[in-house]
């Protein structure tokens, strides 16, 4: 399993001055959440999710990266050309070397990233490309580029068998190794949401794309309003029921749309739009790590 020495104070100056190569950033965004950081460097002190994750890497060899290969289609410049200028694009844009993307036939509007640190794909369900605009697809391909610039892989390969019953494999070690990942997979679906934006470059997309994913419905969604779903928040804070999402991988859907529209009023965004202002980025992150919070 490949590792990385991830250096938090040189993450935190990166922030502050964010221009200069994806390498001199220390190999993740600077946009990326302080708290998926944060929660990351953790992970890689604990027993059980060590486990995991290198379980996780031995099934992607043996079975995972096989079953791929066989049943989806691998996207190229000769085969869909147009989809293919758009990982390019996205790959340019965070200045990492384009992913190898796969399309599947799956009627579940989803995309996911899996593998390993040096052989990631990107898998892309037939469905979402099918109800998609191509600003939308833009953004969930930014959003998936962004696990791969950020180091998630490996990480999230293993929330996601987890999530899918690997964990038998080491059964002492699921029960915590899961809780683990979990909470660190919910705060990099900040970084990565965050990635889409910048990939697309349009709030309203990015925020029409998260909503779409949750909503399916092709007929309904143009009925949407965006204020009156962040609001469900209000109630998801009340009671016990909320403690489900300890067992998520990623956060529900009306904090990610509060996170990504509270990143878009950063100075990091607005210089990004060549414009001036905009609030300070750690101060964004504070207040997103009290939305995002499970307990």
């Amino acid at each position: 399993m490949a590792t990385h020495k991830f250096d938090f104070q040189h993450y935190i100056d990166r922030r502050k001055s964010p221009s200069g190569t994806a390498e001199e950033r220390g190999g993740f965004g600077a946009y990326a959440f302080s708290g998926d950081l944060r929660v990351l460097r953790k992970l890689e002190r604990l027993a059980p999710v060590r486990l995991v994750v290198e379980a996780s890497v031995r099934f992607w060899k043996t079975f995972q990266r096989s079953d791929l290969l066989g049943t989806a289609v691998r996207v190229n410049a000769r085969q869909f050309p147009e989809f293919h200028d758009q990982i390019l694009k996205c790959a340019k844009t965070l200045e990492i070397v384009a992913p190898t993307v796969y399309v599947t036939h799956n009627p579940t509007i989803n995309a996911g990233t899996y593998g390993t640190n040096t052989e990631s794909f990107i898998v892309v369900n037939s469905a979402l490309i099918d109800s998609f605009t191509e600003a939308q697809v833009l953004f969930v391909l930014g959003h998936e580029c962004g696990h791969i610039q950020n180091n998630h892989v490996v990480y999230h390969t293993a929330a996601k068998h987890l999530a899918s019953g690997l964990g038998v494999v080491v059964k002492w070690a699921s029960m915590p190794a899961g809780l683990a990942l979990n909470a660190w997979s919910r705060r990099s679906e900040i970084t990565c949401d965050r990635a889409g934006l910048i990939c697309c470059m349009d709030e309203k997309v990015a925020l029409e794309s998260i909503m779409r994913t949750g909503l399916g419905s092709q007929k309904m969604y143009p009925k949407m309003d965006v204020g009156e779903f962040v609001s469900q928040l209000d109630d998801i804070e009340e009671g016990w029921g909320r403690l489900t999402e300890l067992t998520k991988t990623h956060p529900y859907l009306p904090k990610r749309i509060k996170a990504l529209k509270l990143f878009a009023e950063s100075d990091y965004y607005k210089n990004l739009l060549g414009e001036k202002g905009g609030r300070p980025l750690d101060e964004i992150d504070r207040e997103i790590e009290e939305i995002i919070k499970v307990i």
